[in-house]
């Protein structure tokens, strides 16, 4: 087991977009290599990873707007993930923790790996790499049929605000540490975001967990609101809030596959991943041909939404078009192969960084 032995400093950055929460580690003459965290979750999920990458690296991950210590902006849905892009330009550019004369590095997991995609096809000029660790799909999360991102329905209905477990929400507002239920934070942390039965220590996980709950709930940032729909599951995505901006209605990274000039990417996925799979359990297809969610209309009309599948084929398309990228599954894994495998997660990230 390694041990913590780079110094992280923590901060906060006042900037014109947002004010944002950072956690810092390494020389400012070293690598730049941004950690962009995930939905429901913090920097503090990175922390091993600043802590134990060697000092090559100028090391930061900040708290995404509405989540852990950063401000509690409005995310505005019709822009997708753009917020948080633009608010990463304005971190990597104005805020003088990184060396703005090289190219960036970026990690993104789950939600991240789409913000650091979007930044990408937003500034490919100044970025040397992307690392995704179990990614969102390129087309967002629900209402989805197949492997080009084409919708299940007109309006995106099974997508946005409304499909989001209300019990999860309340037990988020209420601040609750407890393992009592099936949709309690901590155990959906040792249940989706990790393969069973790993488990972090008990310090860690309650860091862990309070970054969860830490998540700004509402319409105007997670879940977001939500319209009805005549089609089913009966609802659809609204105007506002976080899981309408990776609805597939505003979120769709197909241009990725064109952008100039096209950085290597590193993609890293659990073999066991509940959340971004072919099979998601958070996935209203999967849930309705699993029988859990009455009424499903069947696999022609809205099948599970093929995750795994619509990455590889956008990469596969960036590759077609003069990319690379490089597929890693770590077996046994689930959603978060940087901390259920961290060893052999910065073995593998080092090694193709100082490969760049």
């Amino acid at each position: 087991m390694k041990e913590i032995n780079y110094k992280i400093s923590e901060q906060n950055v006042s900037l014109p977009r947002v004010s944002m929460h950072v956690k810092v580690s390494g020389p400012i003459d070293g690598k730049p290599l941004l950690f962009v965290h995930g939905n429901v979750s913090s920097s503090i999920f990175w922390k091993h990873i600043l802590g134990e990458l060697d000092g090559r690296f100028r090391k930061v991950a900040m708290d995404l707007r509405g989540f852990g210590h950063s401000e509690k902006k409005p995310i505005r849905a019709e822009l997708g993930l753009k917020d948080f892009s633009d608010d990463i330009h304005e971190l990597v550019h104005k805020s003088g923790l990184l060396d703005t004369t090289e190219k960036i590095n970026l990690v993104g997991w789950s939600m991240g790996g789409g913000i650091i995609m979007q930044y990408a096809i937003d500034h490919p000029d100044k970025v040397a790499s992307l690392i995704l660790v179990s990614p969102i799909s390129p087309f967002g999360f629900g209402g989805t049929a197949d492997i080009n991102g084409r919708p299940c329905w007109p309006d995106y209905a099974g997508s946005g605000g409304g499909i989001v477990n209300p019990d999860f929400l309340k037990r988020l507002e209420a601040k609750d540490k407890s393992d009592e239920s099936d949709v309690s934070p901590r155990r959906i942390l040792n249940t989706n975001y990790f393969n069973p039965p790993f488990r972090v220590d008990s310090e860690t996980e309650d860091e862990y967990v309070e970054a969860m709950l830490q998540t700004a709930v509402g319409d105007d940032f997670y879940p977001g609101d939500s319209v009805p729909s005549p089609n089913w599951p009966g609802v659809a995505p609204g105007t506002r809030g976080l899981a309408n901006a990776f609805s597939p209605k505003y979120f769709n990274l197909n241009e990725f596959a064109t952008i100039d000039p096209k950085p290597p990417v590193l993609w890293i996925r659990g073999s066991q991943d509940k959340i971004v799979s072919d099979t998601s359990l958070l996935d209203i297809g999967f849930l309705g041909k699993l029988g859990i969610v009455p009424g499903w209309p069947g696999e022609d009309v809205y099948p599970p939404q093929p995750m795994v599948s619509q990455m590889r084929k956008v990469l596969e398309d960036y590759a077609s078009a003069g990319g690379k990228f490089q597929e890693e599954v770590f077996e046994g894994c689930g959603h978060s192969p940087h901390i259920e495998a961290k060893d052999k997660f910065i073995d593998l990230i080092t090694s193709f960084l100082v490969s760049l």
